[in-house]
């Protein structure tokens, strides 16, 4: 069963989504529906929401790299499991250098 969704916005922004949708060769129905269908995966927000004036640098970092952790499947890793790979990182370094 379909539901019409309707949403306001402004006609500037809705002629800037679809062409960049249609490049990607996508309408801005397939666009909303993969927006919301990645939001339940995700089970919040698909990406990342921030008043950059209230967060440090650090802060930032920290967040910014949590999120590409999640993406990459990366973000259970051990303390352990995660020196592994930065000593097999430097151990290929020096063998390139």
């Amino acid at each position: 069963m379909a539901t019409v969704l309707q949403v306001r916005l402004d006609d500037e922004l809705k002629a800037q989504a679809t062409m960049v949708y249609d490049q990607l060769g996508l309408d801005l129905s397939s666009a909303v529906r993969m927006f919301l269908k990645k939001s339940v995966a995700v089970n919040g927000i698909p990406f990342e929401v921030r008043n950059e004036s209230s967060r440090s640098k650090a802060e930032a970092a920290l967040l910014s790299m949590r999120v590409a952790a999640e993406e990459n499947g990366l973000s259970d890793l051990t303390l352990d499991e995660i020196n592994e790979i930065i000593q097999k990182a430097r151990e290929a370094r020096k063998q390139s250098e």
